[in-house]
């Protein structure tokens, strides 16, 4: 089910037993595997995030800059101190200096540009940004991400900007997609991730797919990270 755009942020009331009773049983589903749940909350606002912290999540994700920086701003101190922030959405290059200042990790780097940037406010700011590097493996026009070729090509200057340490690769299957297509996609990712870390002789430990229509087969596929938001807050 897709949730319209005009929802996002919607601050409904959730409880917080209820969203724990929902990341008990995808924690049980993906047991057999380290994953960490990191809790999309984009179409949902302070009170979904403070539900999602008393069931013990720790780890929330936004994709939209502006409204983000607001929601966590107007987070109590203990939330924000406590808790990792994820960008996921697609980053522009007017957003990066409040992206860099407020979260934690960036799961959306798609290209040289966008990655220099975030280095050099990273520098600024005398800190070290954690990066995801986004790949379009399914060749999707309206999405974001590298094709596996420009960053083969692009690689090497990336690790060498000061300012971001790169985790690992994030993808985002179609929606829609096969079981077949889908343990495809995400293995390929796993490959390419392997691939990598071959010809540049560098550790990526992160694989951040999945999402809650598939999450399961993510976790199959080797994900790290699975980012899920209706299955924990619907």
């Amino acid at each position: 089910m897709l949730i319209p755009s005009q929802s996002w942020g919607e601050d409904i009331a959730i409880d917080s037993s209820f969203v724990k009773k929902n990341l008990d049983v995808i924690r049980t589903e993906i047991a057999h595997y380290n994953i960490k749940i990191v809790a999309v909350t984009k179409y949902y606002g302070l009170k979904a995030i403070k539900a999602g912290y008393d069931a013990g999540i720790r780890d929330f994700a936004e994709s939209r800059a502006v409204e983000a920086v607001e929601k966590i701003k107007a987070l109590p101190k203990e939330i924000r101190d406590c808790c990792t922030f994820h960008f996921i959405g697609h980053l522009q290059s007017n957003k990066v200096g409040k992206v860099v200042e407020n979260f934690d990790v960036i799961h959306s780097i798609d290209s040289y540009k966008i990655a220099k940037a975030v280095s050099d406010k990273a520098c600024s700011l005398n800190k070290r940004e954690k990066v995801l590097l986004q790949v379009n493996n399914a060749g999707e026009e309206q999405k974001s991400g590298y094709s596996k070729e420009q960053l083969m090509q692009d690689m090497e200057g990336i690790l060498k900007l000061d300012g971001i340490e790169v985790l690992g690769l994030m993808n985002m299957a179609p929606y829609g997609a096969s079981d077949e297509e889908l343990h495809f996609l995400f293995s390929d990712i796993r490959k390419f991730r392997d691939e990598l870390e071959k010809e540049f002789g560098i550790a990526i430990p992160e694989l951040s797919m999945g999402m809650s229509d598939d999450y399961k087969i993510a976790a199959e596929e080797g994900a790290t990270i699975v980012r899920i938001g209706r299955k924990l807050f619907k």
